[in-house]
């Protein structure tokens, strides 16, 4: 239970007390600033406390957005304030200094809200104040006042705001005109019966995994119920977000299950796609794993250059400027979000085709989409970053550093080369990329050709510790080392050419791209890459390239297969241990992913 201590005489007819309550607090009535104090303290400390204005008028749902976020340590409305346990003690001062200095007298409950979040400002809390839109939150001076902001709520439907709100602002084209109209009635529809947007992602969760494995039985049916199920899936998944905002039911943990559920599902359908295709007698599993590769890819690409961009000052470009003309011209911001294949069109492709034809089409159609996809966002950005005057952060350079992965073999080579590598670290990581992965094409299976491909991979490895990688092309220096590894275990897997081998390369490459996403979505909220010891222990990508290679050239093709297989359990073992550890931990950060709709 949260407490709202309302401050001033209660005004006849006023609603306020009734809402409060219906947003779960426990109201209590402060006529004077020492009285306030005095409530304040009794407060238990582990609960939220909100001070309200008793003569404040507004919508409900405004008093929703500015008292009840949990992401929020402090949050503010024209009359009101609310802080979490974490700014507890600064509100105490604060009403301590109010009730001190005025002696508690009746009439300094008058803006005591306004004067409370004017103090936190000042003591360097950070306070947000919600955008209200067409929503009502004002403290009336007069009956006058109050009568017109009574008014003003009763014209606008804060019902139908909240509805329009539970909605992602930015979102792709089929997610915005073909899911979202009804998902956020569902939305309503759980809220109302208690479920939990976590709730709802594990359904979206299970409902996918259903869906794999209906394409995995290889019938004409199973793939018919596949496709339906898959945009089931994806349904529960718009609504599992739309219910948070509704609600205001965020979590670190959901934000988690949200970020990673959506990875975990779509690559577990395409392996319930290449196990579907397996029994009717054709192996796509490398098309399977070439997929899961170019999306995992294009996400790294993503984040990576966000992340160069994220604080830079004066960043400028005229191709930027380019593209925020084009944005002003409606059909164009539409057939821009829908060329980059996002996840609803995306997912509305697969499940189509997968009803419609056979799983090699449905990966061709999805490997031709998302590498047009893939060249039109990377060239884009390329252009920018070498027209875009841009000074970049340490804090950039080191989110840089974590993502290229670097593991023990880079470190002490860095140390050992003391840093030799300075220059063009972007084409540096894409020769040595490109070396590892044509030395593994180009050789046969048993080949020591591709481990010399390793060693010069492993030996150009510090260029991204070398220096801080604040280039305008530093971004791709993490794309470029995914792409080697992921495609290293792809070639020399299929190269073994032995049963089983694509699928434990699947395995591998989904173990570490988890790992992956999870120092992503670390690094987003402020809380670093995971641990040193982790990255050590699975090797960094440059160990992992290594010893795939050298894994190739010692052992038989059906040894290869176990020894990846072995790899993969061992890699998802420690990474998923460690992850769930943290992201369940109460020093795990809220992200939560609003705009991004790939």
């Amino acid at each position: 239970m949260s407490t709202a201590i309302l401050t001033g005489q209660p005004v006849p007819g006023s609603s306020l007390e009734g809402d409060l309550r219906s947003l779960g607090f426990d109201v209590r009535l402060a006529s004077d600033a020492g009285e306030a104090e005095t409530l304040l303290a009794a407060v238990p400390a582990d609960q939220r406390v909100a001070v309200v204005d008793a003569r404040f008028v507004g919508h409900l749902h405004a008093l929703r957005l500015g008292l009840t976020d949990p992401r929020f340590a402090a949050a503010a409305l024209r009359g009101a304030i609310s802080v979490q346990p974490e700014a507890r003690r600064a509100l105490t001062r604060a009403v301590a200094r109010e009730s001190s200095a005025n002696g508690g007298l009746a009439v300094t409950t008058d803006d005591l809200a306004e004067r409370l979040t004017a103090a936190l400002d000042a003591d360097g809390v950070a306070v947000h104040r919600p955008e209200l839109g067409t929503l009502v939150a004002v403290v009336p001076a007069d009956p006058q006042e109050r009568n017109e902001a009574r008014q003003a709520v009763s014209a606008v439907d804060d019902e139908a705001v909240r509805l329009r709100s539970a909605v992602k602002a930015r979102d792709g084209f089929f997610t915005t005109y073909c899911i979202s109209p009804y998902s956020r009635y569902i939305a309503r529809w759980c809220a109302r019966r208690g479920l939990t947007p976590n709730q709802v992602t594990t359904a979206s969760l299970i409902t996918a995994l259903i869906a794999a494995g209906c394409a995995a039985t290889g019938t004409r049916a199973g793939f018919v119920a596949a496709g339906l199920l898959l945009l089931f899936s994806f349904v529960l998944d718009c609504t599992d977000g739309q219910l948070a905002r509704y609600s205001l039911q965020y979590s670190t943990l959901g934000a988690w299950l949200d970020a990673t559920f959506d990875r975990a599902k779509e690559y577990a359908y395409y392996a319930g796609l290449a196990l579907g295709a397996a029994r009717g007698g054709d192996d796509v599993w490398a098309l399977a794993l070439g997929a899961m590769i170019l999306q995992t890819c294009r996400h790294v690409v993503d984040f990576s250059f966000n992340e160069a961009n994220h604080d830079a000052t004066a960043n400028t470009s005229p191709t930027a400027a380019l593209s925020d003309r084009l944005d002003s011209v409606g059909w164009t911001v539409w057939v821009r979000r829908m060329i980059v294949l996002p996840i609803g069109e995306r997912w509305a492709m697969i499940a189509v085709l997968t009803a419609l034809t056979t799983p090699r089409i449905t990966f061709y159609a999805l490997l031709v989409g998302c590498a047009f996809a893939a060249s039109y966002t990377t060239a884009g950005r390329v252009l920018r970053s070498l027209t875009r005057k841009a000074r970049r952060t340490d804090r950039a350079a080191r989110a840089l550093a974590d993502l290229t992965d670097s593991g023990p073999l880079a470190e002490a080579l860095n140390r050992l080369a003391r840093g030799a590598v300075r220059r063009g670290p972007a084409a540096v990581a894409f020769v040595a990329g490109a070396l590892v992965v044509l030395g593994a094409a180009l050789a046969p299976y048993g080949s020591w050709w591709p481990v010399l491909g390793a060693v010069v991979y492993v030996l150009l490895s510090p260029v991204a510790l070398a220096r801080p990688l604040k280039g305008a092309l530093d971004w791709l220096v993490p794309p470029f080392y995914r792409a080697a590894e992921y495609l290293t275990v792809l070639v020399l897997a299929a190269k073994a050419d032995v049963n089983g081998a694509l699928p434990a390369a699947f395995g591998l490459v989904a173990a570490v791209a988890y790992h992956h996403y999870d120092t992503v979505y670390r690094i987003r909220g402020n809380a670093g890459a995971p641990p040193h010891w982790l990255v050590r222990a699975i090797g960094g990508h440059e160990g992992r390239t290594l010893l795939v290679t050298v894994l190739a050239a010692l052992l038989a093709a059906t040894q290869f297969k176990i020894a990846l297989t072995a790899l993969a359990v061992a890699v998802a073992l420690l990474v998923l241990v460690e992850s769930i550890r943290f992201w369940v931990s109460s020093g795990a950060p809220a992200v939560h992913d609003e705009g991004e709709p790939a």
